[in-house]
């Protein structure tokens, strides 16, 4: 009888706990569904006062547009709306084929338009276009409707309304205006649109053995493009390369699952790259594979301010991996990872929905990958011209920016050390052309010379990157 007594106040009590959890439950969801309400009738009041009072009609379309932009602007620089304009700009882009002038572009933190670089062989190239030149105003042949003047200042046009007036017909004309360090005002420059083709992966040879490969873009062929320039290289070289530059500099990234592969051809096991985000199909994990990975010759990787998003997970997979060694300056620092959503009306919305990590467990969210070995960039004009000292944009600078403290991994570890990483170069008396490129391929050479000196040193495909590297004495240093 006392156990049933037991049994029943057992039984009554968690009907008790039970009927409080599902009101405390129900209270919650009514209470976030009246909160909800509240926020859509909010916004359909408004929407309804603008509507019937404004001094002018209003187009409500465009309205509501403004309104999701500014939705967005509340969350972080890479999450946007595209309406349909540009969510095709946006698809042509990672194709990599369009009529304009050949620019890569990004914002300076004075607001200007900069050049990141002209594309070899474009109309901009052959205009005398520079890298770290400002774009301080646009005169389009076609001039906008709402346009009182001939050009406009692109101190507050965003990349997008750039990159619109500067595209165009191929075989017509645009006129820029360009200010550079040694101007003493900006100067014109009339460009021919044409058909620009943007070539992701280039390659040469730069002296016997020692090979250089550019990825300027992440787009849908890069993969493809860097094994037809590895197989050139290889058979112009004639046997196993003595080291390998890989140039990632001013590249703004593109798509992830082309850097996967991309650092793939270089890694034959172990992690590249993993995403996490709030919900799971983002917990995901990109490991390397053996099938099609490079020989284990010695790569340096540079980089600089523009190696931004899927160049910077190359360089910290292969950093991480101790594959190659990263030369030149900090990185950009983006480490999130944007969604494509299409919408109605062929819009689209591109949306930040994870954060990816290195194989070590960092994020270089807002600090970017630090080079093992640290070399300022020398002049890179033709006419040998100093290097321009204007510090550019990074992701630290852009507002609404994820700080790195808030996304660190707890279980990250510490980056494996990279020989030489305390190695620096920024106090040569005289730059070449290209000082950081001559110092990658100073590395190179070192590395295989003290290789040779090895007494037990077996055939140079037989020898990992890191074994070289402990024998390596520390370095004194788009429109």
């Amino acid at each position: 009888m006392r156990r049933q007594r037991i049994r029943f106040l057992l039984t009554f009590l968690s009907g008790i706990v039970a009927a409080v959890l599902v009101a405390t439950l129900s209270s919650s969801v009514t209470s976030l569904a009246a909160t909800r309400y509240e926020d859509l009738s909010l916004f359909t009041n408004v929407l309804n006062l603008v509507r019937r009072n404004y001094v002018e009609p209003i187009d409500e379309a465009a309205l509501v547009r403004g309104a999701v932009r500014g939705m967005l602007e509340e969350l972080d620089p890479h999450s946007t709306f595209l309406d349909s304009e540009a969510y095709r700009e946006m698809q042509v882009d990672t194709r990599g084929q369009f009529h304009g002038l050949g620019i890569e572009i990004t914002k300076s933190k004075d607001g200007f338009i900069e050049v990141v670089a002209p594309i070899d062989g474009t109309p901009a190239s052959e205009a005398g276009i520079r890298p770290r030149d400002l774009i301080v105003s646009i005169c389009p042949t076609e001039v906008p409707e709402d346009w009182t003047e001939d050009c406009r200042s692109t101190k507050s046009m965003t990349l997008f309304d750039a990159v619109q007036l500067m595209r165009g017909r191929k075989g017509t004309e645009i006129t820029i205006e360009i200010f550079r360090d040694d101007f003493d005002a900006p100067e014109r420059v009339t460009v021919v649109r044409d058909v620009v083709k943007v070539v992701s992966v280039s390659g040469r040879m730069l002296e016997p053995d020692y090979a250089y490969v550019r990825i300027r873009a992440f787009q849908e062929r890069t993969i493809e493009d860097l094994q037809s320039v590895l197989t050139a290289l290889h058979e112009e070289s004639k046997r196993e390369f003595a080291g390998l530059v890989l140039d990632m500099r001013d590249n703004p990234g593109g798509l992830l699952d082309q850097a996967v592969k991309v650092a793939d051809a270089w890694l034959s096991d172990g992690l590249v790259v993993y995403t996490k985000g709030r919900v799971e199909s983002q917990l995901q994990e990109f490991s390397a594979h053996r099938d099609g990975t490079e020989p284990t010759y010695p790569i340096a990787v540079l980089v600089n301010e523009g190696t931004a998003s899927a160049s910077e997970i190359v360089a910290g997979a292969l950093q991480d991996q101790r594959r190659a060694l990263v030369i030149g300056q900090k990185t950009f620092g983006k480490g999130s990872v944007q969604t494509v959503y299409p919408l109605e009306g062929d819009a689209g919305l591109r949306l930040t929905t994870a954060l990816y990590y290195t194989p070590a467990g960092r994020s270089i969210q807002e600090v970017g990958i630090q080079p093992d070995i640290e070399v300022a960039a020398g002049a890179q004009g033709a006419d040998g011209a100093a290097e321009l000292k204007r510090r550019r944009l990074r992701e630290s600078d852009l507002e609404g920016h994820f700080r790195h403290g808030e996304t660190d991994d707890p279980q990250s570890a510490e980056p494996p050390p990279g020989p030489g990483a305390d190695a620096s170069d920024a106090t040569q008396e005289e730059a070449p052309e290209d000082l950081q490129l001559a110092r990658a391929l100073e590395v190179l050479k070192s590395w295989t010379y003290f290789e040779r000196l090895r007494p037990d040193a077996g055939p140079r495909s037989e020898t990992s990157l890191q074994a070289r590297a402990v024998e390596t004495p520390s370095t004194a240093a788009t429109p």
